[in-house]
């Protein structure tokens, strides 16, 4: 059984494809089941209930991005 107390221990790792998916097109139902659950996922996050944690990888992946509108949204 997980407590309140072990919840706020979690730690996420989210690579950039994940980070990307709640602005991908969600006409295919397996695409908006993702996305909605990254968007349960970022919630949490902000709400500090977990903590997201990024790496040098992740950070080079975004830098390479073209879309500026995702990018500052992600």
């Amino acid at each position: 059984m997980v407590t309140d107390k072990q919840e706020a221990n979690y730690k996420i790792y989210l690579d950039v494809c994940c980070l990307n998916r709640p602005f991908d097109d969600w006409i295919q139902e397996r695409i908006r089941l993702e996305g909605e659950a990254i968007l349960r996922i970022m919630e949490r996050i902000r709400a500090g209930e977990w903590q997201l944690v990024t790496s040098e990888a992740i950070s080079v992946e975004l830098e390479r991005m073209r879309n500026l509108d995702k990018l500052e949204n992600i």
